[in-house]
């Protein structure tokens, strides 16, 4: 009796362990689709509010977290779904030997019954020889009547409860392929994802290796003009005669008709936010547009330059310098003196345009009209 009782404490104490497991497979399983949720919401902000390669390398990122979190919810549902299978399967194990007990003893019951003929119970009332034996016979048939009754009852009650627990055990087979094939179809989508961003990263890095080296060359060939104008500069010691040319600062004309394309200032990158430095303007212009000098002054300097093409540097009263860089042609010479609006040239399909006082860049769209 001791013993019987200590395995029934032992299988409830470990039926109790696996409701807690279970428990706590479950508030996993929520917690996982609550973030699963949570990044979902997440992708679709990204995906709406960033742009360019590194935006696309934000939403690559996020979906891979996005879909890890679905990998862990199909591998957390079939271990749920494996541990409930081990449990039906018990459950299942347990109702065979119950209903094959049973089967027995109804099969010994039947084979009693037999042997007393169709009357059984009617016969074994009549067996009853004497008054005094009348009320325990009674008795005896009605307990036999009741035991046999329970024992079909039970026998059908647990043949039903077999037949139920076997398509729990079947459905919840289905369940575990289910959840197999999607946590392989999403660890491959995870796989592809990861691939991606590994391509998307080579990208970012070659494109971050060509803007640096854009970067550096357009430093080199702004350092190489501000060296070439330092040295003009220093060479001109000699004011020129005239009114200042800052007397006319805010009225004078453009040197070319075009739209200006890139503004005075540093350039900023919108998507790896370097700085490149730009001392002067960029004009749109039609081809062959004549590039007049906005004011007069004597020629510096009229040649091709590196990354300029034809060049022409121009000193004014006022010791400011005017530069005119990107032309298709020049038609003056070095110390020429010009007269306002003297063609320098003819334009290609753009002009840059510097002026320095005291050889300090200055924004020219300060000072024209």
């Amino acid at each position: 009796m001791k013993h019987a009782f200590a395995v029934a404490a032992i299988a409830l104490t470990l039926s109790s362990i696996a409701v807690a497991q279970t428990g706590s497979r479950e508030a996993e399983l929520e917690a996982i689709r609550d973030e699963i949720a949570r990044l979902q919401v997440r992708l679709n902000q990204v995906r709406q509010q960033s742009a360019g390669l590194k935006g696309e390398l934000e939403q690559t990122a996020v979906a891979i977290e996005l879909q890890e979190k679905r990998v862990d919810e199909a591998q957390t549902a079939r271990t749920l779904a494996e541990e409930s299978l081990a449990g039906l399967q018990e459950q299942v194990s347990e109702l065979e030997i119950r209903l094959e007990r049973l089967r027995q003893n109804l099969k010994e019951r039947l084979a009693d019954l037999y042997r007393l003929g169709r009357q059984g119970y009617l016969r074994l009332f009549l067996s009853i020889r004497s008054q005094a034996d009348l009320l325990p016979g009674i008795r005896q048939v009605r307990f036999l009547a009741i035991r046999d009754r329970d024992l079909l009852d039970d026998y059908v009650d647990t043949r039903a409860r077999l037949e139920f627990e076997r398509k729990e055990l079947e459905e919840r087979q289905r369940e575990i392929e289910e959840w197999l094939l999607a946590e392989d179809q999403r660890l491959d989508q995870l796989n592809r994802l990861r691939r991606r961003q590994a391509t998307l990263l080579a990208r970012l890095e070659k494109e971050q290796q060509s803007l640096a080296t854009q970067t550096a060359q357009l430093e080199e060939k702004e350092r190489k003009l501000a060296s070439l104008l330092d040295f003009l500069y220093g060479r001109s010691t000699e004011p020129l005669s005239g009114t200042p040319m800052q007397n006319f600062l805010g009225v004078l004309d453009w040197p070319v008709e075009g739209t200006v394309v890139t503004a005075f200032g540093p350039r900023l990158d919108p998507r790896y936010k370097t700085q490149t430095p730009h001392n002067g303007l960029e004009l749109a212009s039609g081809a062959g547009s004549p590039v007049r000098a906005i004011y007069p002054g004597e020629v510096l300097f009229a040649a091709p330059f590196q990354g300029y093409g034809w060049t022409a540097v121009m000193h004014h009263s006022g010791r400011v310098f005017t530069l005119y860089a990107g032309l298709r042609d020049l038609e003056v010479a070095k110390g020429d003196v010009l007269s306002l609006g003297h063609v320098i040239g003819r334009s290609a399909d753009s002009l840059y345009f510097e002026i320095r006082v005291e050889n300090r860049p200055v924004d020219p769209a300060e000072w024209l009209r």
